[in-house]
């Protein structure tokens, strides 16, 4: 196993990787913009629309007489073919949305197969008449990392840190632009100019990372990373942050276990030729690191999530529990049969939450059939009581609700009233003695 330092020193690895870590940064912070947006198809649309021109600019090299070991040449022209298709889709998707009224979904799609068409039909006419160099435009298509220079890695960089400083220049505009565009023009922000400028770097981000990662799978490199970070912070800058660093750790990833897996290959299988290319691998690191904060992240994970709602569940069926027993008798002990008369749960759920509750130490288990309140437990108890019963008085006096309307919402908010809030309940509604029932209302303690 290579030591993860190599891929930085190496004369191989230094390239793909350097390279590959400065475009994923770059299309990440900008897939931000695009995702807060609600453009995530917009990367998808402008990489295939880019196809057509990195087609066009092997048939420009190819008609100037450059040969397939120029590839540097090749590549200025291929990236500005690229470039100038690209911006075409963008503004014919702008046209189609803004004159002739399309739906964004329909502009976007339209572009996305007319020009990715256009592009495979040129290609196909490229492999029969500059077959030398038909190689350079599968490596677009599906990317090909390992073949970076380290010109590669002076290229990214500058577009990298182009990227950086405009979002740094211009954060406050994009800020205000993204959520509330009628707001930013209010401030007296020039949008037109500002949209420009970032249509141009959606574009460079697309163009630049195609060579990485391929024409199919670049959306996922802009929207994979902003999506991850999104789950972990509800601040622009910090998702920019973020996102940047989920890309940073993709593309060194990919490129790690995309060289460590195909040197396991070659030993286990060495009459095979089995190959994990990179720019997949990347895209998979990206979607890991995405599904993972899907599934985990602190407060937006759908696991966190529902652990915090069984949780939540499983204490107001305590709450419940404790409330049927007070209402029974807070002194005297109850049996097993008469607590499941006021509950609809199982029996066997129902056993597994007296015994928690009694292990707890607000229930007295007196024998195998006998339950009592313990102090704690009771008090426990007339304070969910009380809150049900503040909450009714206020729907019923405060709000003019019917007293037989109150019971139900009572039901739900008693498990949520926080102590600040009993505290207002009781100044605002003077500390009272009954509910609308004419039930006794327990003191506070």
């Amino acid at each position: 196993m290579e030591s993860p330092l190599l891929f930085f020193t190496d004369a191989v690895l230094r390239a793909p990787t350097i390279g590959s870590m400065l475009m994923c940064l770059a299309a990440a912070i900008v897939g931000v913009l695009v995702f807060l947006r609600k453009q995530s198809l917009l990367g998808e649309s402008l990489s295939h629309a880019a196809y057509p021109g990195v087609v066009i600019g092997v048939m420009v090299a190819g008609a100037l007489g450059l040969e397939e070991h120029q590839s540097s040449m090749i590549a200025i022209f291929i990236m500005m073919g690229a470039f100038i298709t690209a911006l075409i889709g963008l503004w014919t998707i702008h046209w189609l949305v803004r004159k002739l009224r399309f739906r964004s979904d329909s502009a976007l799609c339209f572009i996305l197969s007319s020009f990715f068409g256009i592009g495979i039909t040129l290609a196909s006419n490229v492999q029969y008449v500059y077959s030398s160099l038909y190689r350079q435009i599968q490596s677009y298509l599906y990317g090909q990392t390992a073949t970076m220079t380290d010109i590669h890695i002076y290229v990214y960089g500058i577009f990298s840190l182009l990227i950086v400083l405009t979002v740094v220049l211009f954060y406050k505009e994009l800020q205000a632009m993204t959520f509330d565009r009628d707001y930013a023009k209010s401030l007296g922000i020039k949008t037109k100019p500002i949209d420009a400028l970032l249509f141009i770097l959606i574009t460079l981000a697309v163009v630049i990372g195609i060579r990485s990662v391929g024409v199919v799978l670049m959306s996922a490199m802009l929207i994979a990373p902003a999506v991850a970070a999104r789950q972990y912070t509800n601040k622009m800058f910090v998702m920019f942050f973020l996102a940047g660093l989920f890309g940073l750790i993709s593309g060194f990833l990919g490129n790690y276990f995309s060289v460590e897996l195909n040197n396991y290959l070659s030993l286990k299988y060495p009459t095979d030729r089995l190959v994990i290319p990179t720019g997949p691998m990347i895209v998979m690191v990206a979607s890991v690191i995405c599904v993972v904060s899907l599934f985990f992240a602190p407060e937006r994970g759908l696991i966190v999530r529902l652990i915090r709602i069984g949780s939540f569940r499983y204490r107001c069926m305590c709450e419940n529990l404790l409330k049927a027993i007070w209402r029974h008798s807070s002194k005297k002990e109850i049996s097993f049969d008469e607590i499941e008369k006021y509950q609809s749960l199982s029996p066997i759920y129902l056993r597994f939450l007296l015994w928690r509750l009694s292990m707890s130490g607000w229930l007295e288990k007196l024998d195998a059939n006998a339950y009592k309140l313990t102090v704690d437990g009771n008090l426990w108890a007339a304070k969910i009581v009380r809150l049900h019963r503040l909450w009714e008085v206020y729907l019923a006096n405060y709000l003019g609700v019917g007293a037989e309307r109150v019971h139900r919402n009572a039901e739900e908010m008693e498990h949520i009233i926080t102590p600040e809030l009993e505290r207002e309940l009781t100044l605002l509604l003077k500390d009272p003695r009954t509910d609308p029932h004419h039930q006794p209302i327990p003191p506070r303690h």
